[in-house]
């Protein structure tokens, strides 16, 4: 992507909550930094607590050497997530949409109910209110039926559910390929151009 490119798009919002998928939220936020898109990122108490124990992030030093530290003081700014003020929460604040990776239930529930208690919260709010594309990466299972109606009533209002769920017919070979797998197809959702994972016939019949 050009630098005018980059400067005229506006931020994508990232919000990392505690539902286990630490590694998703790490790739997606490396993999946008490396195509040069500016990030509003927020992490909630929980979600702090999740990449640490998934995978040994303490520090927000930790995370940016982890996301391409060459790129992230350029690319991304980070907010308090208890800071409803903040720009995120605001619809006159221009941005590409949202993506909440991973989604715990009960920031979906929140949403699904229009009740928002944190910046991670109202920006959602806002994202679906401004018609903006609003990505929930959900993390759970099995799902209630309050888990699926929620869900429902969140899709009809706009947002796309996509779970945490990897396939397997590219035949991977580690967790980073199933971990690229679901990273790809938020890009791909975003309408951010990456070369993240394989394909859909990319490659020839009986090579993985």
């Amino acid at each position: 992507m050009s630098a005018r490119a980059t400067a005229a798009r506006a931020p994508v919002v990232v919000a990392i909550t505690g539902a286990s998928g630490a590694p998703y939220a790490v790739r997606l936020l490396e993999s946008l930094v490396r195509a040069e898109e500016r990030v509003w990122l927020m992490i909630s108490s929980h979600g702090w607590r999740l990449l640490q124990m998934e995978s040994g992030i303490g520090s927000l030093a930790e995370l940016r050497e982890r996301t391409h530290a060459q790129g992230w003081d350029d690319y991304v700014t980070l907010y308090d997530a208890d800071d409803r003020g903040a720009a995120p929460a605001s619809g006159s604040a221009r941005t590409a949409g949202m993506v909440i990776c991973p989604c715990s239930m009960g920031t979906l529930a929140a949403l699904a109910a229009g009740t928002s208690r944190s910046l991670v919260e109202r920006a959602g709010d806002v994202t679906l209110k401004e018609r903006r594309p609003l990505i929930l990466v959900a993390r759970e299972t099995p799902l209630s039926v309050i888990h699926l109606e929620n869900m429902l009533r969140l899709t009809r209002a706009g947002a796309v559910v996509l779970p945490a769920a990897p396939g397997f017919y590219n035949h991977p070979r580690g967790i980073l390929d199933l971990v690229d797998f679901v990273v790809a197809r938020v890009l791909d959702h975003l309408g951010v151009e990456h070369s993240v994972g394989k394909r859909w016939g990319t490659e020839p019949d009986g090579e993985g």
